[in-house]
């Protein structure tokens, strides 16, 4: 690492400048305004910065004397503060590639793509998230709680039989549209709900419903009513999807999964069938919402059945990792805590009369 005589590098001043003249050739070019160009000029400073800290040792000290210099210079425009300048250079280390900044970076707002530099660390899963926020036009706090509940994990994980029951082209996007588990957490329910509540909460938050369910579904009806041979029936819930062009039964149950659940959403969906679907729909689909399921009793459940059905898992409450449950105290802890401040409290108030 080359030795600075100084607290600032020798050619700090020629860095400036030229930086300047980037940032105004910019400004004309594109005032700033249009995303991708701005984008790729915050990648091309933090490409800049981290070059010269891993060439030059440029320090915490510079940074700062930079970001108070382009402010003065650049009063009317935001962005250039120390900590979006640490952004600039996290974003230049996280894209390498010049040409993930054009074809998926550039694509969505600078705030996005912080929030994806803080919250996810793994390559793979950043590009992931900029494609589906590009692909449903995700607001920041959208994308935020994405990634907070762990979309990537779950997008795509439900137990199905879709493979032997929809042509190729349709199961591949069925599948990958369907999550393992859905966060419900937005409900606030006990913990033992019971099917009939699980329903009205989720149809007082439909518009946060839907949005975990993801893009696509369009709500058609609760308790749909189906009628055969003078017999009555009622769907949960009932939804068509724009992109897979089908309509989506959907059956909750506040239990583990049992293999008769799937008998009765694949009768639902051959009424369905039957009775809705046109020409041009293709194959209804079944998901089955339980709180647990079993993979083994699940896949023998769903083997031999005609239609394609789906089963996924929710949550209503918040997960906490392992390392904290291990730290919180038993319901025994609790109790023995309560029972000793009683007794506590109780000497006090004995000693207070006594006096």
């Amino acid at each position: 690492m080359p030795k600075q005589t100084s607290l600032f590098p020798d050619d700090y001043d020629d860095f400036f400048r030229s930086l300047k003249e980037r940032i105004r050739s910019t400004q004309v070019k594109a005032a700033l305004a249009v995303n991708r160009e701005l984008v790729l000029l915050y990648w091309q400073i933090g490409r800049e910065i981290l070059q010269r800290q891993q060439e030059e040792g440029w320090g915490a000290k510079v940074i700062e004397r930079l970001a108070r210099d382009l402010r003065l210079e650049f009063p009317d425009i935001a962005g250039f503060s120390r900590t979006n300048l640490l952004y600039m250079r996290a974003f230049a280390e996280a894209y390498p590639d010049e040409s993930i900044v054009h074809q998926l970076g550039g694509q969505i707002p600078w705030k996005h793509n912080c929030a994806i530099i803080d919250k996810v660390k793994d390559p793979e899963q950043r590009i992931w998230y900029i494609q589906k926020t590009i692909e449903n036009s995700w607001s920041r706090n959208v994308l935020i709680h994405q990634i907070d509940g762990d979309l990537y994990s779950r997008q795509g994980g439900a137990l199905t039989n879709f493979e032997q029951t929809l042509p190729a082209p349709q199961s591949d996007l069925a599948q990958s549209l369907l999550k393992s588990e859905y966060n419900l957490e937005f409900l606030n329910l006990r913990e033992k709900a019971l099917e009939r509540d699980l329903e009205r909460a989720l149809l007082e938050h439909m518009q946060k419903f839907l949005l975990e369910l993801g893009v696509g579904f369009a709500f058609v009806g609760s308790q749909y009513r189906l009628e055969v041979e003078g017999d009555e029936f009622f769907v949960d819930l009932l939804f068509y999807h724009l992109a897979l062009s089908c309509f989506v039964v959907i059956e909750l149950k506040t239990t583990d999964f049992k293999p008769e659940y799937s008998g009765q959403i694949n009768f639902y969906v051959n009424v369905i069938d039957d009775k809705l679907r046109r020409s041009t729909d293709n194959p209804t689909i079944g998901i089955i919402l339980c709180r647990s399921k079993k993979k083994s009793i699940v896949e023998y459940a769903l083997r031999g059945m005609s239609q394609p059905i789906s089963v996924s898992t929710y949550r209503t409450t918040a997960m906490l990792p392992d390392e904290f449950k291990a730290k919180l105290p038993s319901i025994e802890d609790l109790q023995h805590e309560i029972e000793a401040v009683a007794a506590i409290v109780e000497e006090v108030d004995r000693k207070a009369d006594s006096e």
